[in-house]
């Protein structure tokens, strides 16, 4: 999240690191230059690219709250005990 949200300045520093980062997924066999375009939306990182971050960076916390309430509802309601 914390990456998510240093791209959103969309500053030189920023920038670089949205690039350095998501190049390092183009070292998974087969689909890396693909997931890569995904990220990017284009050939390159532009615009496309800090709409995809606020959108990863709006919906992953209320993605991770939902987990964590399901988790601890399943713990509430089976117990944590290991025996």
């Amino acid at each position: 999240i914390a990456f998510t949200g240093y791209v959103l300045i969309w500053g030189q520093m920023s920038y670089w690191a949205a690039v350095v980062i998501t190049s390092l997924m183009t070292s998974v066999p087969y689909l890396g230059k693909y997931m890569v375009w995904w990220i990017w939306g284009s050939f390159s990182v532009c615009g496309n690219t800090l709409k995809f971050f606020y959108s990863i960076h709006f919906i992953l916390p209320w993605l991770l709250f939902v987990l964590v309430t399901v988790h601890l509802f399943f713990l509430h309601f089976t117990g944590s005990s290991s025996s």
